[in-house]
């Protein structure tokens, strides 16, 4: 048995991603959140975010993206959550950003300020979109 590298992996990961079962798809999602870079894996993280087949999947993967702490992962759950046409995947994505209980400190809090000033100059407007929704109630309660 040959050692697994990392490009294996994220084979492994994508091809896990097409999975009848919903624990495999969303452990698929939760690997892919977790590489360094994202770029290469956002048309199957964009499929997972928007699961028709179990929410469990969809929330997973949000967590796991938005666990990253960076732009890039909240980018990725933004753009999926601008595209969302099902209500459970508007309502998994929502929660998954709304609720997310690291941006409770001053810090993080802050950190997210950053982040989502920043995906206000997106190049996507359904990015822009959503930064916008969620940075203006932020901004309006430091007033």
């Amino acid at each position: 048995m040959g050692i697994i590298g990392p490009d294996d992996e994220h084979v492994a990961a994508i091809r896990d991603a097409d999975s009848v079962s919903w624990s495999v798809r969303a452990a698929a999602g939760r690997r892919l959140a977790a590489s360094a870079e994202l770029a290469g894996f956002t048309h199957v993280l964009h499929r997972l975010l928007l699961d028709n087949q179990d929410t469990g999947v969809i929330e997973e993967t949000a967590e796991a993206l938005l666990a990253r702490g960076d732009s890039s992962g909240l980018r990725t759950v933004l753009a999926t959550l601008a595209c969302a046409a099902s209500t459970d995947a508007l309502d998994e994505l929502s929660a998954a950003v709304d609720c997310n209980p690291m941006w409770t400190t001053v810090e993080r809090t802050a950190c997210l300020v950053k982040q989502l000033q920043e995906l206000v100059a997106d190049d996507d407007e359904g990015v822009r979109n959503e930064a916008l929704r969620l940075l203006d109630p932020i901004l309006q309660r430091r007033k």
